[in-house]
């Protein structure tokens, strides 16, 4: 493969930490106050008892709907730990794969509204080529501690 200024190993890199970036703005933007009182996952909430799904309506009300506090916990946490992950290239396929999952369930969350897809399916793919391009090789803890080979 032939690139300009760097390697494309370190074009992958490139790609894993800018994405950990928007995974740590994620976090960060969010105003955790409110968040954790109640206001993420009730709009959530909102979009997944008019989703025209039935899975994902009931889905939701199994899952999520029952712990709403524990979720969003989860959900802001997993963003933080993402984003570091994927900085620190630390752990990076599970990084990788943990981003991808979030970001394919907020896309069927919000199938009917194209007009938020944009930022998720750029982060879902970003997570596909990091992913089956190995872009833990170079620039990451992964690559020395020497894991994921």
């Amino acid at each position: 493969m032939q690139t300009m200024w760097l390697s494309g190993a370190e074009w992958l890199a490139v790609l894993r930490i800018g994405l950990g970036l928007w995974w740590l703005e994620s976090w960060r933007h969010k105003d955790k106050k409110e968040w954790f009182g109640g206001s993420g996952i009730g709009w959530a909430a909102g979009v997944a008892e008019k989703h025209r799904w039935v899975a994902v309506r009931s889905g939701f009300d199994v899952v999520v709907k029952p712990r709403p506090q524990l979720m969003a916990y989860v959900v802001a946490y997993a963003e933080l730990a993402l984003g570091l992950g994927l900085i620190l290239g630390f752990l990076t396929p599970i990084a990788l794969v943990g981003g991808l999952v979030l970001n394919l369930i907020y896309l069927v969350l919000m199938i009917h509204d194209w007009a938020e897809q944009g930022q998720n399916l750029m982060m879902a793919l970003i997570s596909a080529v990091a992913l089956f391009g190995m872009g833990w090789q170079t620039w990451s803890l992964d690559e020395t501690f020497g894991l994921f080979l």
